[in-house]
């Protein structure tokens, strides 16, 4: 599969190729990105935030899922990648109406939501994009690999994924 990038007629450059439905199923954020949390950022807990979204989201890997127990297993790439809620707050990449993360943005955002943050967040998406071109670069560098070999750089991969990003043939062979 080759996912198309999605477009926004308000933000024509923001181009995730994957949904939010998409980046749950295929597997990502160890299972754990919709657990109980407390935000130091609210000072508020957070439990069953996963139930504003479709239920539709949460099948296959996830299914029944308490989300409170990490994962590499529950991932595409079966590794382990990220950080802390505790780290993302202490970088400020957390904002209160989004307490759990970029991902929560995304997802609020691909249901119709606008906000504010929109343009922090979206600017956010495209400097992680960074990422694409070593991975480019190293699948490139492994002769007679595709673009789709995912035993080339998985850590990447699995981090691309919580993105909303998966690499394409299309960018692998347009990639200078």
């Amino acid at each position: 599969m080759n996912p198309k990038p999605l477009t926004f007629k308000d933000f024509p450059h923001f181009k995730p190729n994957l949904t939010p439905k998409q980046v749950i199923q295929k597997g990502s954020f160890g299972g754990t990105y919709f657990r109980d949390i407390k935000s130091s950022v609210t000072n508020k807990k957070y439990k069953d935030s996963w139930k504003e979204f479709p239920k539709s989201w949460f099948t296959g890997k996830v299914v029944n899922k308490k989300f409170d127990n990490y994962s590499k297993q529950d991932n595409k790439y079966n590794v382990k990648v990220g950080t802390t809620l505790e780290f993302w707050e202490s970088k400020d990449w957390i904002r209160e109406q989004d307490p759990y993360g970029w991902f929560q943005w995304y997802c609020r955002f691909y249901k119709g939501r606008r906000s504010d943050d929109d343009e922090r967040q979206i600017k956010r998406y495209n400097n992680m994009r960074r990422f694409k071109g070593p991975l480019i670069k190293k699948i490139k560098s492994t002769h007679g690999s595709s673009y789709n070999d995912e035993t080339i750089s998985p850590r990447i991969r699995q981090t691309l994924l919580h993105w909303a990003y998966e690499l394409t043939e299309i960018d692998y062979n347009h990639h200078t």
